[in-house]
């Protein structure tokens, strides 16, 4: 009983594939982690059966094996408890490998079986899309990963059970809408400031020509002071 999830392990805000392989076989109960997994990733594993009690299902006792490939890559986060839920529940025949081949999944497991919240949706949904994959995340996240691309299919559910009847065709989970949070108007301003009309027009300058700024000079000379106006110069970020 093998099975293999598609995620991603950031370097940066660059998206690396890993592939969590999934193996039950005979032997006796022990559930296993290898790949370089740090603490958050060994832990997991209770996480993932906590939340496989909570939908209903459980661990075979059987041996356990979750490998983390490629091997000599280090894996950090908690967002791999999805992907190793979904290789258990296709190992053990609950799902069929078919629902979930074409995706990349992550997201982190409650031990109710909801599914948290983690960062790096966005350029998990990039990666997804330049390697021609589907989504699934948390429903929290969906409005992030949509950003990547409006043909992305995503699969944004909020709890493994809703995830495992969606994956079955049981439901159908509605596509995320792209969504920014409110830009908030700045009440700073270049004309608080008094006197430095050379670094004042160096700002100008800056942000008319989307230019680098060093600033240099004692505590207490204004550098702070000026670099903090200077988002009242710019427009408003686009998408």
């Amino acid at each position: 009983m093998f099975a293999r999830i598609s995620t991603v392990s950031f370097q940066g805000v660059d998206a690396a594939n890993v592939d969590v392989q999934v193996q039950i076989s005979p032997g006796s109960v022990y559930f296993t982690l290898v790949g370089l997994p740090d603490k958050a990733i060994a832990e997991s594993k209770e996480r993932v059966r906590s939340a496989l009690i909570a939908t209903g299902l459980a661990l075979p006792t059987k041996r356990v094996t979750v490998n983390l490939a490629p091997a000599d890559l280090p894996k950090e986060g908690s967002h791999y408890d999805l992907p190793i839920a979904l290789g258990l529940l296709v190992a053990m025949g609950a799902l069929p490998a078919e629902a979930v081949e074409g995706f990349l999944v992550l997201g982190e497991l409650s031990l109710d079986g909801s599914i948290s919240h983690v960062n790096g949706a966005l350029p998990a949904a990039i990666a997804a899309v330049a390697n021609g994959k589907g989504l699934i995340c948390p429903a929290s996240c969906g409005s992030e990963a949509a950003w990547a691309d409006e043909n992305l299919k995503i699969m944004a559910a909020g709890s493994l059970v809703q995830l495992y009847r969606a994956l079955k065709g049981d439901i159908t989970l509605s596509a995320p809408k792209p969504r920014s949070s409110p830009q908030a108007a700045s009440s700073l301003d270049l004309a608080d400031i008094r006197g430095q009309e050379t670094a004042k027009r160096a700002l100008e300058i800056a942000a008319a020509g989307s230019h680098n700024l060093m600033m240099v000079g004692p505590p207490g000379s204004g550098k702070t002071l000026l670099a903090s106006r200077l988002p009242a110069l710019l427009p408003p970020l686009s998408a």
